[in-house]
């Protein structure tokens, strides 16, 4: 490293610590080496074949990792002249950085820096969309007739709602940051008040030089770091790079709470395919395409554009109907009770995958004439189309967008489940799922890869500048191979596993109390959990139980007696934020909380001191069974040779508890008590790695 960045950064952490008058922690001070060092051999791009410009970094609770990334990538950032990109799952970690580590990084730490917070287009107010809906609502008249009309029929109150957004930002007393208003609306009327990439009509919008979104664009253009979340950073690469964000190449990206990121790769790569819905919509088209063409007043080349795609979408609506044939018999053979049937190894039946060949051909057809139809509309925007209005386009482009992004979904399915997988990568799981709306039944068709590691290599950590992946959990078993092999990222990219300062044998006990029954026997084994928490419930002040199952938790809750059921706050009943706020609440005035929880409450709860003594964990996180992506995971490994118990469904379980057990201690002042209902802790061969990899609490065990 460059002797002048190693003061700069040495100074930084001086200062830092001085005048927030700490001591340096050794953990901290480790992480910013191995975060400079990988950040400042990046003068020039590098070859990225080798991934020596990644890091990752489990920082334990207590290490001060936010600051830590901070301190070591700001300066070699400004120094390359790069920006930085720190993506967070959360929105409190991101009001976190923005309220209090970033000020304190400038104030305390003297360096100079701009910042700001990037959302997507989904969070800002849609001047055209809102004026478009408005002056939509005289010609629905008072009963729409037709299911998308009535979907754009807004009822009095959302009507006065929207008239009163478009004159707040036409005072300037609202910026159209849907996080700044005032009061909370309803997500069916703000989604018809934003747009998307596919509705935005960008610089032909005569709205453009005051949009909000463009406005928040160009503020980042001027920034030196900028906070994001994974999905956004996710949707931008999805994009091609550099369409909502900096470029990836003149990029230093952080990845906090890193061992999310897989996960929400994988969502963006997901299909999903309701077979009737899709039928109903395709019928409907027709309509709106002939009340395009009245007002367009049956515009020659239009008229020929929307013939042309009139054939494609008959097509598509009569394969749908093969195919649902094709889907009952199927389901009706192989269902399961859940009314769920996943392919094996994601492989389709010949007949059926013959006629999703077939259904995606004919997409990939309609989506190209779909194509040349907006492309006349932007050109009727520009002017450059005789007889075809500016306003007709403005008008039209955003509602062919949205059909246009409906369809690529449609082809996307369609492609899935017409290829083959390659049998030298991780498969693609697909299902179906038999489904209960109020027009009946449906068959919805899903597609998800099993890993986006692939995904993830070319379009990140090849395209990046340099990344760093930190959390307070990424190693699984005591090692960085999980983690890596999920994200694509190779075994040779540095990693640095730093423990938390927690005096974890003293402050917090782990119990593994006898029990009668193991989760292998379910049924009793939740009977008896019922009773120990029951038992507990009484002395119970400040506790939070984790389930493994809604079923079991719902069996627990209607065994509580009514007198005890008052200290009880249930996921599901309340939105998390509240339960929590709540539960504070009630502990700041001397009364006894106990939450009932699931799977996301065994992360991103922060609740230190006397708001959390005592953490009860009904079961080891193993995977769900019938989760149809982890199931056809495991199956790919099973037939090239590995474990997948020892290799996947341990090291998950691994990093699943740590982060269950690790809601206790928040900061090296608490005190508290862990209780694990699961002898297969203390008997199983796996359960000895389990307690490897968890922090040094006391065991005890009965």
């Amino acid at each position: 490293m460059d002797q002048a960045l190693k003061t700069t950064i040495q100074g930084a952490y001086s200062r830092f610590l001085e005048t927030r008058a700490l001591k340096a922690r050794y953990g901290q001070k480790l992480m910013i080496a191995e975060i400079a060092r990988c950040f400042a051999a990046l003068s020039t791009k590098t070859d990225t074949e080798s991934d020596q410009h990644i890091c990752l970094v489990e920082a334990g609770t207590g290490t001060g990792k936010t600051m830590a990334y901070l301190l070591a990538t700001v300066p070699v950032a400004l120094e390359q002249q790069k920006k930085v990109v720190v993506a967070t799952a959360t929105v409190a970690l991101q009001e976190q950085l923005l309220l209090k580590d970033l000020p304190m990084l400038i104030a305390d730490a003297g360096i100079e820096l701009t910042y700001t917070l990037a959302k997507g287009r989904g969070r800002y107010f849609c001047i055209s969309n809102a004026e478009l809906l408005v002056s939509q609502q005289v010609e629905l008249g008072q009963i729409a007739l037709y299911e998308d009309e009535a979907a754009r029929k807004l009822d009095q109150t959302d009507l006065e709602r929207a008239k009163s957004l478009l004159s707040l930002f036409a005072s300037g007393e609202w910026d159209g940051d849907r996080d700044a208003l005032p009061e909370t609306l309803p997500d069916g009327l703000w989604s018809s008040l934003t747009s998307d990439h596919v509705r935005c009509t960008n610089r032909r919008c005569k709205h453009f030089s005051i949009c909000p979104f463009f406005q928040s664009r160009q503020q980042m253009d001027k920034v030196d770091l900028i906070v994001a979340n994974h999905d956004l950073v996710l949707a931008d690469l999805a994009l091609g790079g550099g369409m909502i964000l900096p470029a990836p190449e003149d990029t230093l990206y952080i990845f906090d709470e890193g061992h999310h990121l897989a996960a929400k790769a994988r969502g963006h790569f997901s299909f999903q395919m309701s077979v009737k819905a899709s039928r109903r919509w395709l019928s409907r088209l027709s309509r709106t395409f002939n009340k395009l063409l009245n007002e367009s007043d049956n515009h020659a080349l239009l008229s020929e554009k929307i013939a042309r795609l009139t054939s494609p979408l008959s097509d598509m609506e009569q394969v749908l109907i093969e195919l649902e044939q094709q889907l009952q018999d199927l389901l009706a053979d192989k269902a399961a009770k859940d009314q769920k049937y996943r392919f094996a190894g994601g492989r389709i039946p010949e007949a059926l995958q013959m006629t999703f060949e077939q259904f995606f051909v004919i997409c990939q057809r309609a989506l190209q004439l779909f194509e040349q139809i907006t492309d006349l509309l932007k050109q009727a925007m520009d002017g450059e189309v005789a007889d075809l209005s500016q306003a007709l386009g403005e008008a039209w482009y955003p509602q062919l967008g949205a059909m246009s992004f409906r369809l690529q979904g449609l082809y996307g399915l369609a492609n899935s489940y017409a290829k083959t997988d390659a049998g030298s990568r991780a498969p693609t799981a697909r299902w179906l799922a038999l489904t209960e709306n109020s027009e009946g039944f449906d068959i919805s068709c899903h597609s998800s890869p099993v890993s986006a590691a692939e995904t993830l290599r070319q379009n990140l950590w090849q395209a990046c500048h340099g990344a760093v992946v930190t959390s307070a959990t990424l190693t699984a078993l005591g090692t960085f191979d999980r983690i890596k092999e999920d994200l694509g990222i190779q075994a040779s990219a540095a990693s640095l596993q730093v423990a938390s300062p927690f005096d974890f044998s003293n402050a917090a006990e782990l119990h593994v109390p006898a029990m009668r029954s193991d989760p292998g026997q379910s049924d009793a084994h939740t009977q008896e959990v019922a009773e120990i928490i029951i038992r507990h419930l009484p002395e119970a002040q400040a506790t939070l139980v984790l389930f493994s199952s809604w079923s079991q938790m719902r069996y627990v809750l209607e065994q509580i007696p009514d007198n005890m059921n008052n200290s009880v706050l249930v996921q599901g009943h309340l939105a998390k934020h509240e339960i929590l706020r709540l539960h504070r609440e009630r502990i700041d005035q001397g009364e006894a909380s106990i939450i009932f929880g699931q799977a996301s409450f065994a992360e991103g709860v922060d609740l230190p001191g006397d708001y959390l003594t005592h953490v009860i964990i009904t079961k080891l996180p193993f995977s769900v069974p019938d989760d149809p992506v982890d199931a056809t995971l495991t199956e790919w490994m099973a037939s090239h040779g590995l474990n997948p118990f020892e290799h996947w469904v341990v090291p998950m379980a691994s990093m699943r508890l740590t982060q269950a057990t690790g809601r206790l201690l928040r900061t090296e002042h608490d005190r508290g008590r862990i209780t694990l209902l699961d002898r297969r802790f203390v008997t199983r061969r796996y359960g000895r790695l389990l307690q490897a990899s968890l922090p040094p609490y006391r065991l005890i065990t009965a």
